[in-house]
């Protein structure tokens, strides 16, 4: 069988692509770990604007060591939007949130967000809603469920915790639905840096705080923090946004539900946490929900994903712009 010229790119591409979302998730899971140690010490605008300035630093600092320059006019909408609602607002609401309910409430209710997602990038961005992703995200929410009820026995919740992780999840989808349109004329590292920038402004209310909380703070919740804005912020946000740029925000979304499953194992190993088995019935439906909703049917999503290919040799080198126009996702893409 003779292979298209561009299958090597496109398979490339793929994989890569994969890598990215892979590191995003499991950043991510080990940040609710650093979340417990450092969220008994600092405040919850504290702790945002703490983890946010540690994620801009370094990022700043790649970015001067790149030669990234200011992003293009056409993304700072988006980049805008995204930074004020997913890495300033969202960081609050989530750390607020976690401090007023129990940990499985809380896990519920922000894993609406990958549906909000797909929603929204279905009604704004045009995201197809093929039955595999819709099949994938159903039995992943259905383990996000399963491993919420099995952790929600021995906390409490209250109205205004579930509040704030609902404004949370809203926060995480509108933020990922301006960012995706972003990621066509700029690349994901100005995307991730200047959006943790007004991030970080926007949390700027709450230096005072961080100044007198750091003074007092053990240093183990210090370098918690720390770690929060190096790696789950700075580099798992350009991980994310590299992976997002190269296919649709409801398929990234979905990708998240490997989280929950990802912090059972990671509290089993760091925290000695065993899970019940209810919890890892819920793990298992989280990991296979994933893998459904990133599955493709084979030869039709390799003709489908061509065009990406030929787009993504296109780019400019270190810029997150095709030179061809507009990108448009093909449903199948990774």
């Amino acid at each position: 069988m003779m292979h298209s010229p561009v299958s090597h790119p496109v398979r490339r591409t793929e994989v890569l692509a994969a890598c990215a979302a892979g590191v995003t998730v499991v950043l991510w899971a080990s940040a609710f770990v650093s979340i417990r140690s450092a969220g008994a010490v600092y405040s919850p605008g504290a702790l945002a604007l703490g983890r946010l300035l540690a994620g801009a630093l370094t990022l700043g600092v790649i970015c001067l060591l790149r030669r990234e320059g200011l992003p293009p006019r056409p993304a700072r909408r988006g980049i805008l939007i995204s930074g004020v609602l997913w890495f300033g607002f969202y960081m609050v609401a989530l750390n607020w949130g976690e401090q007023q309910v129990d940990a499985g409430t809380a896990a519920l209710v922000v894993n609406i967000g990958p549906i909000l997602i797909a929603l929204l990038g279905a009604r704004l961005l045009g995201d197809s809603m093929p039955p595999r992703l819709l099949a994938g995200m159903a039995v992943a929410f259905a383990g996000a469920v399963t491993v919420g009820l099995s952790m929600s026995g021995g906390g409490g919740s209250s109205v205004l915790g579930v509040v704030l992780c609902l404004l949370a999840a809203v926060a995480y989808a509108g933020g990922v639905v301006a960012q995706k349109p972003a990621l066509g004329t700029a690349s994901p590292l100005q995307v991730t840096t200047y959006g943790c920038l007004v991030g970080a402004v926007a949390c700027l209310p709450f230096a005072g705080r961080l100044v007198e909380e750091a003074a007092d703070a053990p240093v183990p919740a210090t370098l918690n923090m720390v770690y929060l804005g190096v790696f789950p912020t700075a580099l798992a946000f350009t991980t994310w946004a590299y992976a997002l740029a190269r296919t649709t925000a409801s398929r990234m979304g979905a990708t998240t539900y490997a989280v929950p499953a990802l912090v059972v194992l990671m509290s089993w190993l760091a925290l000695g946490e065993v899970p019940g088995p209810l919890t890892l019935v819920g793990g298992v439906l989280c990991l296979a929900g994933v893998a459904v909703s990133r599955s493709r049917p084979g030869t039709a999503a390799r003709g489908a994903a061509l065009p990406a290919a030929r787009e993504e040799t296109a780019r400019e080198p270190g810029r997150g712009a095709a030179v061809s126009g507009p990108r448009q996702d093909p449903d199948n893409a990774p």
